[in-house]
C-alpha cells in the first residue's frame, strides 16, 4: 500500500503531462501542417501542423520517467517494508531457546539380555594323595591332555609294604587258629560219642541189675560235659572264622592303600594344576597332588536378575562372548537353573555350557552372556540424557505440535548405556528434548531443532 506522499507524487506527474498536452495542442493551433508558423494562406487554413519528433521524444522521455517514479516510489518501499518485516520475523524466532529434540522409539520384539560369567570345567577334580610316603617318579606336568586311567605319579612307602606283610602274616595266624579249633571240635564231638554209648550200656545193665544206678549216673555226666565242651569248640571255631574275616579285611584295607602308590587319572582331561615333585613328602587325604579337568565342554553361570528370570529356560539358546577374542562368538545352551531366587541378590543362577571342540576356551575365562528373549509388549526407548531427575520422580521434556515444552512423568525399564527402556508415559513418535537445561519451564515456547539421524 502507498503512503499520500508517494500518491501526490504521481498526481503531479499526470498533471505536468496535461500540461504539456495542451501545449501541443496549443503549439498546433498556432503552426498548421502545411506551411510556416505564422503563415495565414487560404491553401493552409483548417490544416493541423504534425507534431515535431523532438516533442514526440519529450512525450516519450516523460511518459517513461512517470513509470520509473510511479516504480520507486511505490513497489520498491513496500518491497522494502516486507523484508523488515520478515527480517523482525526472523530475528523473533531466534530469540526463542533452541532445544534439541529426538522422536521416541519402540524397542524391539526381541530383548537382549548380557550378563557378566564365569567360564568353568563341566568337570574338575583335584587328586589328593590316599597314601603318605615319597613321590618316586612324576609323569605328567601342566598342560599335559591324559586318559582315563593313565598313570601320573608313583608314590614309594616302605611302612606301607611292611603293613601289607604284617597283615598277610595275621591273616595265615588266624587261619591256623581256626585249623586248630576245628580239630578240637573234631576230637570233642568223638569224646561225646563215646561218653554217649557208654552211658547207654551202664544205664542197660541197671536195668538188668547188674550195676547200681551210681555208676550209671557217674558216666551220664560225664556225657552231658561233653556234649558242652562240643558247644564250646563250636563257639571257638566260629570265633575263628570272625577273626579270619577281620585279618582279611585288614590286610585287603592295606592292599588296597598300596594300590593308591599308583596316582591314576579319574577321567580323560588335561592337567592344569601340579604341586609336588620327586622326591617331595606327600600326607594322605591333605597333599593335593594334581588337579584335572575336562575341557571338551565347558560351562557358565550366570545371575539373572528377578525382572527377567521368567524368561529363561532350560534348552535356550546363549551367545558367549570373551572379550579377548572379539571376533569369536560361541554358541552355548541353557542346560538347568535354580528354579528359584538367591533371598540375597534376588537373582536365578543359570548354568550355560558350551562345547570346545577349538579349545580356545579355557576355564576361569570372564565372558559375556547374551540371552535373547522375545516381547509380546515392546516398551518405547529413549536417550540417556534427556532424563530430567528430580525429586517428585523421572521426567522428560516434550515438545508438543505447538512447540511448547511440557514435563512429563516416567517409569524406566532396562538400563542399556547409552539409551534406556520407558515402560509408561510417552508413546512411539514423540518429541523428546536431549539435555533440557535449567532455562526450559513447563509451557514455555521453544525453538525445537531435530538432531541428526533421528526419525521424522
Amino acid at each position: 500500500m502507498q503512503t499520500p506522499v508517494n500518491n501526490r507524487s504521481e498526481d503531479q506527474l499526470l498533471a505536468e503531462i496535461e500540461d504539456l498536452k495542451r501545449r501541443l495542442e496549443y503549439q498546433n493551433a498556432e503552426h498548421p501542417a502545411g506551411g510556416p508558423a505564422g503563415s495565414h494562406g487560404s491553401g493552409g487554413r483548417g490544416r493541423r501542423k504534425r507534431p515535431s519528433a523532438l516533442a514526440l521524444w519529450i512525450l516519450a522521455i516523460v511518459t517513461v520517467l512517470l513509470f520509473a517514479g510511479a516504480f520507486f516510489a511505490g513497489y520498491l518501499p513496500e518491497t522494502s517494508r516486507q523484508t523488515a518485516l520478515a527480517r523482525d520475523s526472523k530475528d523473533d524466532a531466534l530469540i526463542l531457546p533452541p532445544v534439541n529434540y529426538f522422536e521416541v522409539e519402540q524397542a524391539a520384539g526381541q530383548s537382549q539380555l548380557v550378563l557378566p560369567g564365569s567360564i568353568q570345567a563341566v568337570t574338575e577334580a583335584p587328586i589328593l594323595a590316599r597314601a603318605s610316603g615319597y613321590i618316586q617318579k612324576r609323569y605328567v606336568d601342566i598342560g599335559d591332555r591324559v586318559k582315563e586311567g593313565q598313570l601320573l605319579a608313583e608314590i614309594e612307602a616302605p611302612e606301607l609294604d611292611q603293613q601289607v606283610q604284617q597283615a598277610k602274616s595275621g591273616v595265615d595266624q588266624v587261619r591256623s587258629s581256626l585249623e586248630q579249633a576245628a580239630a578240637n571240635l573234631q576230637q570233642a564231638k568223638t569224646n561225646s560219642d563215646m561218653a554217649h554209648y557208654t552211658y547207654q550200656r551202664w544205664d542197660a545193665l541197671v536195668q538188668k541189675g547188674a550195676v547200681s544206678r551210681q555208676d550209671a549216673d557217674t558216666y551220664k555226666s560225664t556225657y552231658e560235659a561233653s556234649q558242652q565242651n562240643v558247644q564250646a569248640l563250636e563257639k571257638a571255631v566260629n570265633v575263628a572264622r570272625s577273626n579270619i574275616g577281620v585279618a582279611e579285611a585288614n590286610l585287603g584295607h592295606f592292599t588296597e592303600m598300596q594300590g593308591y602308590l599308583k596316582v591314576k587319572a579319574p577321567f580323560a582331561g588335561v592337567v592344569t594344576l601340579r604341586n609336588i615333585d620327586t622326591g617331595a613328602l606327600v600326607s594322605d587325604g591333605s597333599t593335593l597332588l594334581f588337579r584335572i579337568a575336562q575341557t571338551d565342554r565347558l560351562r557358565t553361570y550366570v545371575n539373572v536378575p528377578q525382572t527377567d528370570a521368567s524368561a529363561i529356560r532350560v534348552g535356550q539358546v546363549a551367545d558367549l562372548k570373551i572379550p579377548d577374542l572379539p571376533s569369536h562368538t560361541f554358541t552355548g545352551t541353557v542346560t538347568r537353573t535354580a528354579s528359584a531366587l538367591d533371598p540375597a541378590t534376588r537373582t536365578l543362577l543359570v548354568e550355560v555350557q558350551v562345547t570346545n571342540e577349538s579349545g580356545l576356551l579355557l576355564p576361569g575365562m570372564y565372558s559375556q552372556v547374551n540371552f535373547t528373549t522375545p516381547r509380546a509388549e515392546p516398551p518405547m526407548t529413549i536417550r540417556v540424557d534427556a532424563l530430567v531427575v528430580r525429586g517428585a520422580g523421572q521426567f522428560v521434556v516434550v515438545i508438543g505440535s505447538d512447540n511448547v515444552a511440557h514435563f512429563r512423568k516416567i517409569e524406566l525399564g532396562r538400563d542399556y548405556g547409552d539409551h534406556l527402556e520407558v515402560l509408561n508415559g510417552l508413546k512411539k513418535g514423540e518429541h523428546v528434548a536431549i539435555s533440557p537445561g535449567d532455562a526450559i519451564q513447563e509451557n514455555a515456547k521453544v525453538n525445537p531443532i531435530k538432531v541428526a539421524g533421528s526419525k521424522g
